[in-house]
């Protein structure tokens, strides 16, 4: 879904933090508000311009940074309709050649089966599209199930096949962009949230599998 970190610069004035903040945070809220939770971490610092950056994920070295809003974590046994989508995802699967359970899993973790869910930095739908990913991929509508499905399974497929397979590199890749895994030659970035986001999405693999 390209890179989903978005980084906000400011002066080095304290209303202004303050309104960054505050947007940051009613955006964590309205997330947090529905049944099925998609987000992540929110992390600030200031670099020595004195500028405010706010990013999900945190890629500069050295950089100070510090937690300020926490992902509702999801979690595999909640209360919720897993199978709903299932004609959705095997006519995709079908499609691109790939494994149905393994696209559960990356819907599991980027939305948890809503198909309303927005995260705080801007991601939509079942598997979380950001717009401009959307947009590349002609995706007309990221909230209809059918339309954003066709689009995230397609855009991983286009992993898949740029990382010649290689599972790790492509959902890392999603999580973080492709950006990021070049800039740490071709490997899994050394970013908190992109590691736990790859456990969290093939430990839902092997559980879909299983079924």
């Amino acid at each position: 879904m390209q890179k989903r970190s978005r980084t906000l610069h400011s002066n080095n004035s304290r209303t202004l933090f303050y309104k960054l903040f505050f947007t940051a945070a009613m955006l964590f809220i309205a997330t947090a508000a529905t049944s099925t939770p998609a987000g992540a971490d929110i992390y600030k610092y200031v670099d020595e311009d004195g500028v405010l950056h706010l990013t999900n994920v945190p890629s500069i070295p050295n950089a100070k940074y510090v937690l300020i809003l926490k992902e509702k974590r999801i979690h595999f046994n909640s209360d919720i309709d897993v199978n709903k989508y299932d004609h959705l995802i095997t006519k995709a699967a079908n499609k691109y050649k790939i494994d149905q359970a393994l696209i559960k899993a990356v819907i599991k973790a980027e939305s948890n089966f809503n198909h309303q869910a927005v995260s705080p930095v801007g991601a939509q739908g079942l598997m979380q599209l950001m717009p401009a990913t959307a947009y590349a991929l002609q995706v007309e509508d990221v909230f209809h199930p059918e339309n954003n499905i066709e689009g995230g399974v397609r855009y991983l497929r286009y992993l898949l096949n740029t990382y010649r397979g290689d599972l790790q590199l492509a959902l890392a890749a999603y999580n973080a962009g492709e950006t990021a895994v070049a800039k740490y030659n071709n490997s899994v970035p050394p970013f908190r949230e992109t590691q736990n986001y790859i456990k969290r999405v093939l430990s839902y693999y092997d559980d879909f599998r299983k079924r």
